[in-house]
């Protein structure tokens, strides 16, 4: 068992120290309430709503920045994992939308988000490896970001190489959904962990953005793709209301600041490890790759 946490909160765009403070502030919290794995947003440094690259850039760090040294300094101190977005340098073009995961007594590990959600593409660089999977004190994490979720190739590739559990910081647009319906990311997180008997634990943000609303819709579900615990949004069944995501007109307010959030789940590592469903079916073993993988290109 691991209590995994999700810390969310409304990054304030560009103010990269502040924001490091502020997820500093939650992160001293969570592990203070026995919290053995943190997770935090999407572009937790630094909000997401930018107008162009070069915005981007301003606010973006290397990997061995201050914004990761800090995280990997609380971990040692705390005795935790941390997984959490970050605008990544690039000195040979766009920022990487990346995401840190650090632990004591390792070296940080860094994921470069693969699939660009929408305007990403104009503001990043993708990245081109595939999601780790780490061994850390509290189980085999994988890390991926946001949109890649969307992937079940993705996700199946992290379960594949035996992922306890995905921490996935993400910033979910608020967008229309009927009557009656859970957040369509939140649904599709409870899919592919029950598709591949992995634990996701995926935290989002809160806020509105340069006429961007989030849904703060941050989920912990277990291998069986049940929630383990969600936001009151996450959880909201009542028909939500259109908002933009990400436009070219990124200088739209007004930005709002919302209370943070921190979800707690104690999560069972050891069932992401039975991929056995029933006596004779098991999600992973009967795949029939040949069958199929000609579609996969």
């Amino acid at each position: 068992m691991a209590v995994v946490a999700c810390s969310q909160f409304t990054p304030v765009l560009g103010a990269v120290r502040e924001n490091v403070d502020r997820s500093l502030e939650l992160i001293r919290d969570a592990a203070g309430r026995g919290a053995q794995v943190v997770v935090l947003p999407e572009l937790a440094n630094s909000g997401y709503v930018f107008a162009d690259t070069a915005e981007a850039a301003a606010a973006s760090e290397p990997a061995t920045g201050e914004t990761v040294t800090r995280w990997r300094e609380a971990a040692e101190e705390l005795g935790i994992v941390i997984v959490a977005g970050f605008v990544e340098a690039n000195p040979h073009g766009a920022p990487y939308n990346s995401a840190a995961l650090v632990m004591p007594g390792g070296d940080p590990v860094i994921y470069r988000k693969a699939h660009l959600w929408d305007r990403e593409r104009l503001i990043f660089t993708p990245g081109d490896g595939l999601p780790p999977v780490v061994d850390t004190p509290a189980g085999r994490i994988g890390v991926m970001v946001c949109y890649d979720l969307e992937f079940p190739e993705w996700v199946r590739i992290a379960a594949l190489q035996g992922a306890d559990l995905i921490c996935a910081p993400v910033n979910w647009p608020t967008v229309q959904r009927p009557n009656g319906e859970r957040p369509g990311e939140v649904v599709r997180v409870q899919a592919e962990a029950s598709m591949n008997r992995v634990a996701i634990a995926a935290c989002d943000r809160g806020g509105n953005e340069r006429g961007v609303e989030w849904s703060g819709a941050s989920v912990i579900v277990d291998a069986d793709g049940w929630p383990l615990a969600l936001t009151e949004r996450a959880g909201d069944r009542r028909r939500a209301t259109a908002h933009r995501a990400a436009t070219d007109d990124a200088a739209a307010g007004p930005d709002r600041i919302d209370a943070p959030t921190t979800l707690y789940a104690d999560v069972d590592l050891a069932a992401s490890r039975v991929k056995r469903i029933a006596t004779y079916s098991d999600v992973i073993a009967d795949r029939r790759p040949e069958l199929y993988e000609r579609y996969t290109h």
